[in-house]
């Protein structure tokens, strides 16, 4: 009587709280896998909170369906949310006991459960949704209740396949399939169906991922499935025994999460940052994280898989995982700043023992800090470009140009965009191996060249400020995210930099001025099939004509400069840095369809750790310059990625605005340094057999650059200091090609020196009109030698190429050394031994100073048995040539290492 008393009590006290049920659960949407996508739509990466992809119940084989309700609710077609036999059964056990000891819920109240559990932002609430209780079971059979009042069986029975947890990391009855199995839910057969149906109950402990000991249990699972099932009916026992002597038959798939398993993770990193850090994705990041991890998103990203595998191999032939020395590149779509490729010769991941050195890193070294890389490296000489491009939008024309000491010092002139004064009178600048090499250049013999003084001496009068400006209209940013420095040393690459940065600002001059902001993520897919297109994030930079004219003077670099005798096979442009010291060395070019930016530096700390005697990916380099390991990455990486792409050529410069122009001095120097070379190749005709035809090819370039003229790739255009004329060659005609990517070059105007059009006093120049101060006087003439330049007379036309050919026979001049794979440098420490006495100490943290080292030629690689020896025997053969030296290094920074950033004074 005590006992049938009490469960009456309880009856009664069940009752009254079920004739008042609650509103249905609100349901929010599940936690599904958001995918990323290459440019073709094939996927590279997933994120997920949950591994889960729901599907309609239509997409879920019948058998599946059949398993299920067989074992997890036989009667779930009959009862009305409460299986009243089951449930009561339970519930009277259950209050014997004084506690939960037998189990009766529906497939509508595990629904229930589940809601509460995925809804759960922290432990405490999933504690709460799992704790066994009279209370909890109550409310889950009152909600259970209501959702039966809501949705039919089948739409029951459609969220629960796909919010059920299954084990081994896959929730909902799709994902499941896939990881045990690798088939879709559509397709699962009778075993397959009773395994999954069998793992619902205890999901961890029959989790196959696990060992040996719970698939068994797995198994004897999936038998109870089969059994069940010919209990009700629903198959025949013939065919559950058939079923029930098969293996498990498993083919667990992987399905990692992140970066760390896509098959490109280092844009990966990029991408997730970039949803993570973009407003555009949730209100704070939070918002973000969550939507990148349960969103169920498909995004689709700007990677072309050609690209890719072309930075990766030209990398990976270069440069070894297990090198300290790190090389990384990034390839960005001129036009549209969408990235194409982006590579590091480490692998993604953590080392062996979390060490922090080692064949791989977190860090995406290819990127800015906001993007996941580190601090970056000094950028070199590619800022250059900023310079040339700044004057040539002031007025400078192609030949200009001034005589340079052979030392300089930055003690006046420069002052920063706040109007400060940075001078800096304890620096000294130098070129060609630290003394001498003074002399005249013209803008595109001071470029080619990478000559630092001149470039030094011509961002003091186009202005620091100015220049500094046009590196923040090609979005020039520091790789850690502070101000840039605007110090005299900044046409030096003084700043630390990443590739994806440098890309970006080169391919603006690929699209002729037009700056896009790079971007990783072209459209966003919602779970429901919205679609939203991320346009390209664009401005003008750069008028097209000053961009035209940069592009001119850049192709020299491949035909006449420091990337002489390396080429893609097409119209190229580009820039080496090499940094003091050789801290770090870069490449960046373009083409008018794609840019590129290859970085190399020591991943302990690119300061205590310079790029000198070292050997990387097997070879032995004395040291390393931009030419001699980017370069060839750059080369190579950019001619397979473009392989199956037609080659275009620049648009021509406008000669009417940058054409004529004139350095004094120059025609007259290198004159004399022909003669002086001349003398000298008489004097060891007997030494060199092979002096004739290296001779008669350096005679050509020397009488080019004594012009002021450039041959860019597969073409010949004006040379533009001494008058003389070329026919033009077009590379190759495209048909219809894009006017940004013309192959048309304009017929060759007369050299306005050539012809006495080029008169200041006459004032009949048609150069465009310089800036003018208040007297009329022009704003830049008196801090711009070339602006201020007096041209009495023409200079008399340059002599036809055969006559030239004629006056030199012998060994090469000038770079014939380099050309025949002598070290420009003399030694592996860069020749600077017997000078380092009067090196003063360093510069003191915080005056963020650089300077350039290059030679015109790539540094020749040498195996380590006898790479030293030859460079010491050529520095004692041939004076030591440097490109620039400073007296002052800069303040030691550690570049990040695989786990960890450290900074060093």
């Amino acid at each position: 009587m005590p006992f049938a008393g009490g469960a009456g009590l309880a009856a009664r006290s069940a009752a009254s709280a079920l004739t008042d049920l609650p509103a249905p659960l609100r349901e929010e949407p599940l936690p599904e896998v958001t995918r990323l996508l290459d440019r073709n739509g094939h996927q590279i990466a997933q994120f997920y909170y949950q591994n889960r992809q729901s599907v309609p119940l239509s997409a879920v084989a019948p058998v599946m369906r059949q398993a299920i309700v067989a074992i997890e609710d036989a009667r779930f077609y009959e009862h009305g949310g409460l299986d009243l036999k089951g449930t009561l059964r339970a519930f009277v056990t259950n209050t014997r006991a004084g506690g939960i000891r037998q189990g009766g819920s529906s497939i509508s109240q595990q629904l229930v459960k589940n809601i509460m559990l995925t809804q759960a932002e922290s432990e405490q609430e999933r504690a709460q949704a799992l704790v066994r209780s009279f209370r909890r079971k109550l409310d889950e059979l009152r909600y259970a209740l209501a959702l039966e009042r809501k949705y039919t069986k089948d739409q029951i029975l459609e969220r629960y396949l796909n919010i059920a947890y299954f084990g081994a990391g896959a929730f909902g009855v799709q994902a499941a399939a896939k990881r045990f199995f690798g088939v879709d839910a559509a397709d699962l057969t009778l075993t397959q169906a009773a395994t999954l149906a069998g793992a619902v109950r205890t999901p961890y402990d029959t989790d196959p991922s696990l060992g040996d000991e719970r698939r068994d249990r797995l198994r004897a699972r999936r038998d109870l499935v089969l059994g069940r099932m010919a209990e009700l009916g629903v198959i025949g026992k013939d065919a559950a025994r058939t079923a029930a002597a098969e293996p498990l038959a498993l083919h667990l798939r992987p399905e990692p999460g992140g970066c760390a398993g896509s098959a490109h993770p280092f844009f990966c990193v990029y991408v997730e940052r970039e949803v993570l850090t973009n407003p555009a994705f949730g209100y704070t990041r939070a918002d973000r994280e969550r939507r990148l991890q349960r969103g169920g998103l498909t995004i689709w990203t700007t990677i072309d898989p050609v690209a890719q595998r072309a930075a990766e191999r030209a990398i990976a032939a270069r440069v070894r995982p297990r090198d300290n020395q790190v090389a990384s590149e990034t390839m960005i779509e001129p036009g549209t700043g969408r990235i194409r490729a982006m590579a590091v010769s480490k692998r993604y991941g953590r080392n062996p023992h979390d060490r922090d050195l080692g064949p791989s890193t977190t860090y995406n070294l290819a990127a800015d800090t906001a993007h996941g890389g580190g601090l970056g490296l000094q950028a070199g000489s590619t800022f250059k470009v900023f310079t040339l491009a700044t004057a040539l939008k002031q007025g400078m024309r192609f030949g200009d140009g001034f005589t340079i000491p052979g030392a300089y010092v930055p003690s006046y002139g420069y002052r920063d965009c706040s109007g400060r004064a940075v001078n800096d009178p304890n620096t000294v600048i130098h070129n060609a191996g630290g003394e001498g090499g003074g002399g005249p250049y013209s803008l595109e013999m001071g470029t080619w060249q990478s000559v630092n003084i001149f470039y030094m001496r011509l961002e003091r009068e186009v202005g620091l400020c100015d220049v500094v400006q046009t590196a923040k209209s090609l979005g020039i940013r520091r790789a850690d995210g502070a101000p840039l420095h605007e110090v005299p040393t900044f046409t030096l690459g003084a700043n630390e930099m990443d590739p994806t940065t440098v890309a970006a600002a080169y391919a603006a001059f690929a699209a002729r001025g037009r700056y896009c902001r790079p971007m990783a993520v072209t459209a966003v897919v919602e779970r429901d099939g919205t679609r939203t297109d991320i346009p390209p994030a664009c401005a003008t930079a750069l008028e097209p004509a000053v961009a035209d004219a940069v592009s001119h003077v850049l192709t020299g670099v491949f035909t006449k400069g420091t990337m002489r005798g390396q080429s893609i096979g097409r119209p190229a442009a580009g820039k080496t840095g090499t940094n003091n010291g050789y801290t770090s060395a870069w490449f960046a070019g373009y083409t008018p369809g794609l840019a590129a930016a290859v970085s190399v530096g020591d991943i302990r700390g690119s300061y205590r750790y310079p790029l000198t005697g070292v050997t990387i990916g097997g070879r032995y380099y004395g040291a390393v310059q931009g030419a001699s390991l980017p370069g060839p990455i750059w080369v190579a990486s950019m001619h397979a990625a473009l392989r199956d792409t037609p080659a275009y050529g620049f648009v021509p410069p406008d000669m009417a605005r940058f054409g004529g122009g004139f350095t004094p001095g120059l025609k007259e120097a290198l004159e004399k340094q022909r003669e002086k070379e001349k003398k000298k190749r008489e004097a060891e005709r007997g030494k060199h057999d092979d002096g004739d035809s290296a001779s008669a090819t350096e005679k050509d370039a020397t009488d080019g650059a004594a012009s002021g003229g450039e041959q860019a790739s597969g073409s010949t255009t004006t040379p533009l200091a001494g008058g003389g004329r070329t026919t033009p060659t077009a590379v190759r005609a495209a048909p219809a090609a894009p006017p940004r990517h013309s192959t048309v070059v304009h017929p060759t105007r007369n050299s306005p020196v050539a012809t006495g059009a080029r008169s200041a006093a006459r004032g009949t120049s048609p150069r465009a009109p310089l800036r003018r101060g208040p007297s009329g006087v022009p704003a830049t003439a008196g801090r711009t030698g070339w602006a201020s330049l007096a041209r009495p007379h023409a200079a008399p036309p340059a002599a036809p190429p055969a006559v030239r050919r004629a006056k030199a026979r012998g060994d090469a001049a000038r770079h014939g050394a380099a050309e025949r794979g002598t070290p420009k440098h003399g030694t592996a420490d860069h020749g600077t031994t017997e000078r380092r006495a009067a090196v003063p100490p360093r510069t003191p943290r915080g005056r963020h100073s650089a300077v350039s080292h290059e030679s015109t030629h790539p540094r020749t690689t040498h195996g380590a048995a006898h790479g030293a020896t030859h460079d010491a025997a050529h520095a004692a053969k041939h004076p030591a040539r440097g490109r620039a030296t400073r007296r002052a290094e800069s303040p030691a920074r550690r570049h990040p290492s695989a786990h960890r950033v450290r900074r060093h004074g």
